[in-house]
């Protein structure tokens, strides 16, 4: 990560001060809440990808700067509301801001980063773009609802988890992607930076979900087990329930319904002997090559280097 970055290194360094000065607030706590979970890190995958998007037409400029930092903050204002639907208590190997702060004050400092978003793009003036932030938006916070209505549901089907994974979270890859083609009046590459975005972005969130039952606290930053302990039907789950024996499909629709992870042990142990995990990496990689596949319809470039090298890291990333 830290050589693809390399390749807009200053750039990203004025989104970091950019982000900071809009931090800012006459409400300390409003400043203090945003600070703690910008400053907590994070790969800022969705900005990186809005100046590599932008670097693959031509010039980055500051527009693409201002857009890279809106699609961090819509993405930090859907954590600090995930945190409280889920009950979080660690991101990134630290305390939850709502474990740290409260539940109250994460979920309006949340809705304080969304408004502030939609003021740096006002200050932008591209209509189009806009269009194209509201409607991801929008799009992102149904995938968050049909998500929690799912969770405890044993019955949901792998067409209605990916439909889930592509609403919260590849959307959003999407538009980082397509919205430096706006800002560059790249209309004939638009499609193909949206289609790289969103594949991408569906292979993240699979392995993100493999990394749930096969991953080291330490590295992800998160406890394993905790997607089960919310009762959130994921892709390895699902192959569980669709290919393993009737005593086994019946541990995981206890865990789920239950939303318990009391059994986490015998259930990760399944999923690892089953051939879940295969199978889920065999899906990552499908879409990762339909995002390799629409990244070929652009220019050569180092920038398009690097995204093409953001592709095998989002297959390989154990964290």
């Amino acid at each position: 990560m830290q050589h693809i970055r390399q390749v807009v290194d200053g750039e990203f360094a004025s989104v970091n001060d950019f982000i900071v000065e809009q931090l800012h607030s006459r409400v300390t706590l409003v400043e203090n809440i945003g600070h703690y979970i910008i400053e907590a890190g994070g790969k800022r995958l969705r900005p990186l990808l809005s100046l590599l998007s932008a670097g693959s037409l031509g010039e980055i400029r500051h527009d693409h700067i201002r857009l890279a930092a809106v699609i961090e903050f819509i993405h930090t204002a859907t954590l600090l509301h995930d945190d409280v639907v889920d009950l979080s208590a660690l991101r990134r190997g630290r305390p939850t801001a709502n474990a740290e702060f409260g539940n109250a004050p994460s979920v309006l400092v949340g809705d304080f980063l969304y408004s502030r978003a939609f003021q740096v793009l006002v200050a932008i003036g591209n209509m189009p773009l806009m269009a194209l932030l509201s409607d991801t938006t929008n799009t992102v916070a149904e995938g968050e609802v049909l998500q929690l209505s799912r969770a405890g549901n044993a019955d949901t089907d792998e067409a209605t988890y990916f439909q889930v994974i592509h609403s919260k979270t590849a959307v959003l890859f999407a538009a980082a992607c397509a919205g430096s083609a706006l800002l560059s009046d790249s209309d004939e590459q638009r499609q193909a930076l949206y289609d790289y975005g969103l594949n991408l972005g569906i292979a993240f969130q699979v392995v993100d979900d493999i990394l749930d039952y096969e991953g080291d606290p330490s590295e992800t930053g998160k406890n394993v087990g905790d997607d089960l302990a919310e009762g959130k039907p994921t892709l390895p789950l699902i192959y569980v329930l669709n290919n393993g024996s009737a005593e086994q499909r019946k541990l995981v629709e206890n865990a789920i319904s239950n939303k318990s992870a009391e059994q986490l042990n015998d259930i990760v142990a399944l999923v690892q002997g089953s051939g879940a995990l295969d199978y889920c990496r065999e899906r990552a990689r499908h879409y990762s090559d339909l995002a390799k596949t629409a990244l070929s319809k652009l220019p050569p470039s180092e920038y398009r280097d690097a995204m093409a090298a953001l592709i095998d890291l989002a297959l390989e990333r154990r964290s």
